[in-house]
């Protein structure tokens, strides 16, 4: 049954689900904008629940070998020797803003997460390496604290799960850590055949089995006081769930991101898909925009979903479609494509110099800093370089002129763009 066409009405559509998406309907709520958030499927899913500021820079042969335990310092040094990064071009106190609204709208909603410090956390990967990262969930506090101190730790992993080892923990972090070992044990109700993160996660909102698995915890514990845990500490109370398994097995507990999609990045997009329209954003998730025009009284998006058509009027647009993954940006022969507006797109000249020969040199590859030219208000560019239209902003690592894999910086991007990004809109709307 299809049903008529809808038509909605807003001062601000944001078209993106990623991180920048869902950071810039956070700040349009925090400045009382009337605001509608559309998206394809976003790469939310895909993170490790970390936000990472700035971890590491470019050295004068343009290798990523600078690391900052203070991501403050970096980005001082990164004005100097990039200073068409996007981070390059906001102010520290407004990077320092976004984090706090951002992470403090998280702990409002059911997922607390460590304040942005002066300096980067030492946090721990899926497979046991290290890496900066300026916040992280509650859930995972506890184990770079037990990293930094040394002290004795159990790392537990279940038969059945994949994509997660507590000996490939153990393995890559024992001559720096002597005191952790690993334990393996089968999850309650879950003791033949794969069993899955997301499935796990569920399971342990049921107190029953937060009972049983506590019992399983104490005995692998041993003399071990902390153990850390692959990320399955509930889906929509993480923190409520840790608390709760803490006290039945009398042991301190961290969790541990596991191979994407992760459940703390599901947990994210959930709590943002049934906390926003409850906070008055109309969110049409898993919907991409088909079509978006200027006229003279804002913009229209267009798009459709299984009920028929959908029309939304805007006087605002942020466009905070992400790159390959997401599809805000297209890879054909001819080059790279902005597919929704055909925005210039700053790429190497030819497709051979996308890559370099090497796929894990230091120096990272061209196409991983390709992206849209933006101006001081962060509106998209046209080729002739002035704003495309006044209406027009844009977040995320959709622009160009960084690499965010190598440098760290995903999350930083993201918020603190979005940050701009509505503070600039809100500039616009109300002028």
């Amino acid at each position: 049954m299809t049903e008529d066409a809808r038509h909605f009405k807003t001062e601000l559509a944001i078209i993106g689900s990623g991180i920048a998406g869902f950071a810039a309907s956070i700040f349009a709520l925090n400045r009382q904008l009337d605001c509608a958030q559309i998206g394809n499927t976003g790469a939310v899913a895909y993170t490790t629940g970390y936000l990472d500021l700035l971890g590491k820079t470019e050295d004068n042969e343009g290798a990523f070998k600078n690391t900052h335990d203070n991501p403050w310092d970096g980005l001082k040094q990164l004005r100097t020797t990039h200073a068409n990064h996007p981070l390059s071009q906001i102010p520290q106190a407004d990077i320092e803003e976004g984090f706090k609204q951002f992470t403090a709208f998280l702990g409002e909603c059911g997922i607390a997460y460590t304040s942005p410090g002066v300096n980067n956390i030492t946090a721990l990967t899926p497979v046991g390496t290290l890496k900066k990262t300026l916040c992280l969930p509650a859930t995972m506090a506890a184990g770079p604290k037990a990293f930094a101190a040394k002290k004795k730790c159990v790392i537990i992993d279940f038969k059945g799960l994949k994509g997660f080892s507590g000996r490939q923990v153990v393995a890559n972090l024992i001559d720096q850590w002597p005191a952790l070992s690993t334990q393996r044990v089968s999850f309650p109700e879950m003791l033949s055949g794969e069993i899955y993160p997301e499935v796990m996660a569920r399971a342990l909102e049921v107190p029953a089995t937060r009972v049983k698995l506590a019992e399983l915890l104490k005995t692998a514990a041993g003399e071990a006081k902390i153990i850390g845990l692959p990320a399955v500490l509930g889906m929509h109370s993480p923190d409520t769930v840790r608390t709760e398994l803490e006290r039945l097995a009398g042991l301190e507990i961290f969790e541990i991101p596991t191979m994407p999609p992760s459940v703390p990045g599901i947990r994210l997009r959930e709590m943002f898909e049934q906390v926003f329209p409850q906070k008055g954003v109309t969110l049409i998730p898993q919907q991409k925009v088909t079509s978006l025009t200027f006229n003279d009284q804002g913009a229209q998006l267009s798009l459709a979903d299984n009920y028929g058509p959908i029309t939304i009027d805007t006087q605002a647009v942020i466009l905070a479609t992400g790159r390959f993954l997401s599809g805000g940006l297209e890879a054909h022969i001819e080059g790279i494509e902005e597919p929704l507006l055909g925005l210039p797109v700053t790429q190497p000249a030819d497709r051979t110099s996308w890559y370099h020969e090497k796929y894990t040199g230091p120096t990272g590859h061209a196409i991983h800093k390709t992206g849209i030219e933006v101006d001081s208000s962060f509106r998209p560019l046209a080729s002739d370089g002035t704003p495309f239209d006044e209406r027009l902003f844009a977040a995320g690592i959709i622009l160009a002129h960084q690499d965010w894999i190598r440098g760290r910086s995903g999350a930083g991007i993201a918020i603190a763009t979005a940050y701009k990004a509505v503070e600039a809109v809100e500039k616009f709307l109300r002028a």
